[in-house]
């Protein structure tokens, strides 16, 4: 009776931590504890009932007292041992024998007024704790044990001590509001956490998709999501912009690590801010560089005018960081415009990326960029020239391509006239 009332105390301080956080883990723990402490208050009121008809009752209350014994005694050693797998077997079994036994002890179905209803909770639990495939055999085994009480109960009649009515009705009342309760009970849980799980799987859902946003462009995402595995795509005219910040290499040597990433962080949040506002495309960044298209994938007439915008704000909002932080920066822009081929490269971690000539000459305009300003080309100047001003014109040498007329990107003529 020790290990017994020890059982309970373990059992019960169990069930109230998987009640209070429960996983998919404690879910079916949890389940199999309900079943076996209702079951448990069931087997004291069938104790007592019977035990207070007299001497020639004993052996029916022996039934539900054989089972409480069993049921701790297995429960003890599954704590001791943690073999939880073989307790769910146990109480399974228990759960699906004590019934009949009790029936076919009391007289057959009139006599215990179908008390074998109980053992549904047997298939009804491996379903919810085991799953659909291994809870078949149990409810194949009620179904069985049932028309083996229907054919043998004239034997089981026969010998049935006598029951007095009103214990008979408890019995009835008890069988069909304590199963259904039950079952109720156990089945609410379990809806419950279904429902639960839904919402957190929801939660899940938008969290990846909105890291998947971070990560791809939205149109990209969602040609991913619909298996389009290969995505290679060509765009005829696009406008790409390349920025560095000068020297940020030698400025970050004597800055502590994380004062080093809060700085860049607060950088490239600006200009993702910047690039949300002027719905351009970030592609990456690498180290302190950053790089950003407009025409792709969403193709547009005005992708030029947009990166231009982005261009200047870029400067306005690196002085502005610079001078919070108590740091001297300065950043070259680069800009080109032209055909490119984009796509998704990458089967784990997924990038998107732009190939072309145009992107090569961008990133020439920028490193060939006088210091804090924004050097764009004679292509890029035509779709501009009639909103922006611009420096006079100069050639640069770009490997592989020679002398090339390039510009300097002042501001827009709009804001000129408004000053």
């Amino acid at each position: 009776m020790l290990k017994e009332a020890t059982a309970k105390s373990i059992f019960t301080r169990e069930l109230w931590n998987n009640l209070s956080n429960p996983s998919a883990s404690s879910l079916g723990k949890t389940i199999l504890s309900l079943l076996v402490i209702t079951e448990t208050l069931v087997s004291f009121f069938w104790i007592y009932t019977l035990s207070s008809l007299g001497e020639g009752y004993a052996l029916l209350a022996a039934v539900p007292y054989f089972y409480l014994i069993v049921s701790y005694v297995g429960l003890f050693i599954f704590y001791r041992f943690k073999h939880f797998e073989y307790f769910t077997f146990t109480q399974l079994v228990m759960l699906l024998v004590m019934p009949f036994f009790m029936q076919w002890a009391i007289g057959g179905f009139s006599a215990s007024s179908g008390v074998a209803i109980w053992a549904i909770l047997s298939p009804v639990g491996a379903l919810m704790i085991l799953g659909t495939r291994q809870s078949t055999p149990w409810f194949l085994l009620f179904i069985g044990l049932a028309f083996l009480s229907w054919k043998l109960n004239h034997y089981f009649a026969g010998n049935a001590l006598p029951m007095p009515a009103h214990i008979k009705d408890v019995f009835f009342l008890m069988n069909i509001t304590g199963t259904a309760s039950i079952l109720y009970g156990v089945l609410r849980y379990f809806q419950t956490q279904k429902e639960l799980a839904t919402v957190l799987l929801e939660k899940e859902r938008i969290r990846s998709e909105s890291l998947l946003l971070n990560i791809l462009p939205e149109p990209i995402a969602k040609r991913l999501k619909n298996n389009d595995m290969r995505i290679a795509d060509y765009y005829e005219n696009v406008t790409i912009l390349f920025a560095d910040i000068e020297n940020f290499t030698k400025i970050s040597a004597n800055m502590p690590p994380i004062q080093v990433i809060d700085l860049l962080a607060k950088v490239f949040s600006k200009f993702d801010q910047l690039a949300e506002k002027y719905q351009v495309e970030k592609i990456k960044t690498i180290g302190d560089a950053y790089m950003a298209v407009a025409g792709a994938p969403n193709v547009c007439e005005d992708h030029a005018k947009k990166v231009a915008n982005m261009a200047l704000e870029m400067h306005e909002a690196l002085h502005e960081i610079a001078s919070c932080n108590g740091v001297g920066l300065k950043m070259r822009i680069g800009i080109s415009s032209g055909e490119v081929i984009a796509g998704v490269i990458g089967s784990a971690k997924f990038s998107y990326d732009l190939w072309g000539d145009a992107v090569n000459v961008a990133s020439r305009m920028e490193e060939t960029c006088p210091s804090d300003g924004i050097q764009i080309t004679q292509k890029t100047k035509v779709m501009l020239e009639s909103d922006y001003l611009f420096s006079p014109k100069t050639e640069i040498n770009i490997k592989g391509k020679g002398m090339t007329e390039t510009y300097m990107l002042i501001a827009r003529k709009s804001n000129l006239s408004t000053t």
